[in-house]
């Protein structure tokens, strides 16, 4: 799939689908597509998948959109101004990212429920005590609401951010709650 984002402050993900290439989205994010593309509505898994959704936010049903017979285009667009990410998930690398992130994704990207491991970072974290997860093998967009500035840390390198700015993080990133002193 090749793409392209574009556009402010309710910016769109333009994708170009190979004849019977898929992708996948949430309720409501498509905002235009080619005429070729078909659209089959389901909830993408069991009754654990279904929970895992509606418990961090997401519809429990979402949209596959297909390129039939000839290559196709389809966008998705933002509900709220901000930002859209795109992330390459594979065996290696997989996203946390905080509630109703998920845009769109290659169908080969799996949805999970992630739980803050420390109760304080739940209880006190401006994300809460769920967020989202995301594994497999595949491209990867989320919206966030507002801008986005990215950060690589370097190995045991830290940062101090305000509660609820964390927009996305590489599992390998570990995130704890420090009190502010004399409150």
């Amino acid at each position: 799939m090749k793409y392209e984002i574009m556009g402010s402050p309710f910016p769109v993900v333009t994708c170009n689908l190979s004849a019977g290439e898929s992708v996948v989205c949430q309720k409501g994010a498509m905002t235009w597509m080619t005429d070729n593309m078909t659209m089959e509505t389901g909830t993408g898994g069991g009754l654990g998948k279904i929970f895992s959704k509606a418990l961090s936010g997401e519809s429990i049903f979402q949209n596959t959109y297909t390129a039939l017979g000839t290559p196709g285009t389809i966008a998705f667009g933002t509900n709220l101004p901000g930002s859209i990410l795109s992330f390459q998930i594979s065996g290696g690398r997989s996203i946390i990212a905080q509630k109703s992130a998920f845009l769109a994704s290659e169908p080969s990207v799996n949805f999970e429920i992630f739980f803050q491991k420390k109760f304080a970072s739940g209880f006190f974290g401006g994300e809460g005590f769920i967020m989202q997860r995301f594994t497999g093998d595949g491209i990867l967009f989320v919206e966030i609401d507002g801008s986005v500035i990215e950060k690589d840390l370097a190995p045991g390198e830290t940062l101090l951010i305000d509660t609820g700015y964390l927009a996305a993080m590489e599992t390998t990133v570990s995130i704890n709650i420090e009190s502010v002193k004399g409150i």
